[in-house]
């Protein structure tokens, strides 16, 4: 769990959280999961590996607005041969607002290629993958 305080400007003329934005909260929960599993994402990165966005989607079920405290869960649902999925959700006061799904992609750094990920990593990763399913 990440928690966050929204900045006067993340919002949009409407006094709400700009939508685009939320990529970028998806981004700091996941850096924060990662180096909790992982370590320093730039230790990975001297290694020889990366990671990048592949995909990704949102579903918005209400709005956040400057000031509020959000609460980003990430849960790592899908471990591949070259690929993560993770499912984060973004939270105000216990109510959801925002969920979303990011499938982060190995590369291997020197040819910007995709890449299997190495053992090291598989084995970081393996007691935080959690089934599918609700929550």
């Amino acid at each position: 769990m990440h928690r966050l305080r929204v900045r006067y400007g993340e919002c949009d003329p409407q006094g709400v959280v700009f939508n685009a934005n939320y990529l970028l909260y998806a981004d700091v929960a996941f850096t924060e999961y990662w180096r909790a599993a992982v370590g320093p994402w730039q230790d990975m990165v001297d290694r020889g590996f990366d990671a990048v966005v592949a995909h990704a989607t949102l579903r918005f079920r209400a709005s956040a607005a400057y000031d509020d405290e959000l609460d980003l869960a990430v849960r790592a649902r899908d471990l591949g041969e070259t690929s993560l999925t993770t499912a984060i959700a973004v939270e105000r006061g216990g109510a959801l607002l925002v969920e979303m799904e990011l499938r982060h992609v190995c590369i291997d750094v020197a040819g910007k290629a995709k890449a299997p990920w190495p053992q090291w990593i598989r084995e970081a990763l393996a007691p935080t993958i959690a089934p599918e399913g609700p929550g």
